[in-house]
């Protein structure tokens, strides 16, 4: 049994999902009641609270944490050593692309000791690192519906964002290999704010408009969902990434045969979102 922890998101909806074709028998894990395909078992947990993660029979773990499991102050070395308590022999972990190109920051710190955590827990283990999610254009999806405008900053600055079906299949592959190791995954190219509105354009078949924010407008708007800190600290990536976060990546195709999925590969699959 495959459990996935954050089954209901953009990453762990289609990875459930394909661990269930394949025949793997899956527990899906929500906070919240969710749909599940069918033959999926759903247990609700909570991830601040790693007694209700439901291990028993579990031969792997896909370890997905939320961004406010931190502010809670629960411990993620607590979900792993669950993990080896209960006899589980595999875990992957989502960590993050920035745990190597930005080490620095404060949850980039807490997943590289969670990572270390991992690597010396005597699980077999995998990493998955991605950049940039192409589905963090739907931040603009209401702004879309409603006025046919895009409004980022640094518009013409990009990374390669990743579809996060991608990082799914590749999680998919993980679970169920036996060798151990990082992978950073990333789109095939740099695609920039200007570049995303225009692809939603297409996919669409109608015009619309970017409109560039100053870095203070973007924060203050940030802030509403977010502390400032953190608004900071994305608003330094996106606007000034490093060499390597602008670098592609082979991973991709490493592990699944086939090239990344292009930006606009991921809005003809959810352009609904914004029509």
């Amino acid at each position: 049994m495959i459990v996935v922890t954050g089954a209901t998101g953009n990453i762990g909806r289609p990875l459930t999902r394909a661990l269930a074709e394949a025949g793997e028998q899956v527990t899906a894990v929500s906070r919240n009641p969710a749909e599940v395909p069918e033959g999926v078992r759903h247990v609700q947990a909570d991830l601040a609270r790693p007694d209700t993660l439901p291990l028993d029979g579990a031969k792997a773990l896909f370890l997905l944490l939320s961004g406010d499991l931190h502010a809670v102050g629960a411990s993620p070395t607590a979900l792993i050593e669950r993990a080896v308590a209960h006899g589980v022999g595999r875990v992957v972990l989502l960590s993050s692309l920035g745990v190597r190109t930005r080490p620095f920051g404060t949850t980039r710190i807490e997943l590289r000791g969670l990572e270390d955590v991992l690597r010396e827990s005597g699980l077999d283990w995998a990493v998955l690192r991605p950049g940039g999610f192409a589905s963090n254009a739907l931040w603009w999806a209401e702004s879309v519906r409603a006025r046919r405008t895009v409004a980022a900053p640094f518009g013409d600055t990009g990374v390669p964002v990743i579809d996060p079906a991608d990082i799914a299949e590749v999680a998919a592959v993980a679970l169920r290999s036996d060798r151990n190791g990082v992978l950073e995954l990333t789109g095939p190219e740099v695609v920039t704010p200007r570049q995303q509105a225009e692809a939603i354009a297409d996919a669409l078949g109608e015009p619309v408009r970017f409109h560039e924010l100053t870095r203070a407008e973007a924060k203050a708007g940030m802030e509403q969902l977010m502390p400032g800190e953190l608004a900071d600290d994305t608003l330094d990536i996106i606007g000034s990434p490093t060499a390597d976060e602008l670098a592609v990546s082979p991973d991709v195709e490493k592990v699944l045969g086939r090239a990344p999925r292009t930006f606009g590969d991921w809005v003809a699959r959810n352009v609904e979102a914004f029509r």
